[in-house]
């Protein structure tokens, strides 16, 4: 790799892949490393942002499973302020949901319990203030798991960072345009501003705006799913307060209880979303990938697709049928980088030298804040095994373009993955 530890480092993107991996190497003695992002972390239109996230267990795959037991125990300990155990119920509208089928083997596997809901209905015994309608769904509870605060826990990981001494930029300064190459090395990252800086090593963090900087088509794209919240009244949200986080694995929506305080519900889509589709230029080449905007925040507008408001609704009197009809108080497209099975993406550039890559989120990387650090940089080092370097291995483009799918791990569901129109790109 040839960087040693008093080198220059640079990461391009402030959430929780490149936090962590900051936090993480500072800590393995790194000594420069600066971290680079559009807004100050929280990003108000990050991926890792708002109320809440799901932290679960549950899996399928048992790599997930095993490290999201072992962030579990960072959730439960050092990020115990932010962590909610309400308990997560995984129900499906149909007789068999494969993956609720595989995630309950994965985790009873691992060591893991869950109650069996052959009825849904049965999750009233154990959570009498449930409003939902359950009639003809089943699944299971897993009793270990609810939500983080995740913008409080960002807020907490870069305060953790500009302690450790990591300086974090953001604003036209933090603004990455584009990659600063010589030959086949990448030597800095060029700024929105004119200007650039250069370092030993550039760390590529950058969610869903990956794209923008580095041709990954085939290996990661952005698609924007539906977020929406209602303000209830003191008197609503403490009915509401004993409640599991719960998700409809038929349709993709999921729920959460009301957040303290605020009193705020919050209810989102774990579907395939929607493409934006933008043309960049880089090194001379065109192209045309699906990426939210880059110079004014994705969040401000609230703008959602009819059809995507009309699913959360659909959710929202699914689950919360005495308010079913309120108006949203605010909604947003939360956008995830997706991966063709869901992996992420951890591995050094196989042809740009100089150029670390982490990112591919694909909607299930926050949970995982407490230790994704570790990993990030065992890859950055070479130390991680051989199977998880090729489990997230940034993998050559396929010769036949058909293959470039991005379907997950099986754990989405919904409406198939749909284009935004011009007149739906002009709201956003």
């Amino acid at each position: 790799m040839g960087i040693s530890k008093g080198d220059s480092i640079i990461i391009v993107g402030a959430g929780v892949f490149g936090l962590s991996a900051a936090l993480e190497l500072k800590q393995r003695g790194y000594t420069d490393i600066t971290v680079l992002d559009r807004y100050a972390p929280p990003a108000v239109d990050g991926s890792s942002v708002d109320l809440s996230r799901i932290i679960r267990i549950d899996y399928a795959d048992p790599v997930y499973c095993q490290m999201a037991r072992e962030a579990y125990q960072g959730w439960t300990t050092e990020y115990k302020d932010e962590y909610y155990e309400s308990g997560f119920a995984l129900l499906s509208e149909t007789p068999r949901n494969d993956w609720i089928e595989n995630s309950k083997a994965t985790v009873l596997a691992n060591g893991g319990t869950v109650e069996d809901l052959k009825d849904a209905t049965q999750l009233l015994k154990s959570y009498p203030n449930i409003q939902a309608d359950l009639a003809g769904m089943n699944g299971y509870l897993n009793r270990r798991g609810g939500w983080a605060d995740a913008a409080r826990s960002i807020q907490k990981l870069a305060s953790r960072c500009s302690v450790e001494g990591i300086s974090i930029i953001s604003g036209p300064r933090g603004t990455v345009k584009s990659l600063r190459r010589e030959g086949s090395r990448v030597v800095g990252v060029n700024l929105l501003n004119g200007g650039f800086l250069l370092a030993s090593q550039v760390i590529v963090s950058t969610g869903a705006w990956t794209n923008r900087l580095l041709d990954v088509a085939h290996a990661a794209s952005s698609s924007g799913q539906p977020v929406g919240f209602i303000q209830l009244t003191p008197e609503e949200a403490r009915s509401l307060e004993s409640t599991p986080v719960m998700i409809n694995m038929s349709s993709g929506v999921f729920c959460f209880p009301p957040y303290p305080g605020s009193n705020v519900l919050k209810l989102a889509r774990h579907g395939y979303g929607f493409a934006n589709e933008v043309t960049v230029q880089a090194d001379g080449v065109t192209r045309t990938v699906s990426s939210p905007k880059l110079e004014s925040s994705n969040a401000q507008t609230g703008y959602l697709p009819e059809d995507a408001d009309e699913g959360l609704r659909q959710g929202l009197r699914q689950f919360f049928p005495k308010i079913g009809d309120r108006p949203w108080m605010n909604r947003r497209l939360c956008w995830y980088t997706d991966t063709p099975k869901g992996d992420f993406i951890i591995d050094h550039h196989p042809e740009l030298q100089g150029l670390f890559v982490a990112t591919g989120g694909a909607g299930h990387g926050f949970k995982f804040l407490p230790i994704l650090g570790k990993y990030i940089a065992d890859c950055f080092e070479n130390k991680a095994s051989k199977e998880l370097r090729e489990k997230w291995r940034l993998a050559p483009a396929p010769a036949n373009s058909a293959a470039y799918t991005m379907k997950g791990d099986g754990s989405r569901a919904g409406p198939p993955l749909r284009q935004l129109t011009h007149v739906e790109k002009a709201k956003l």
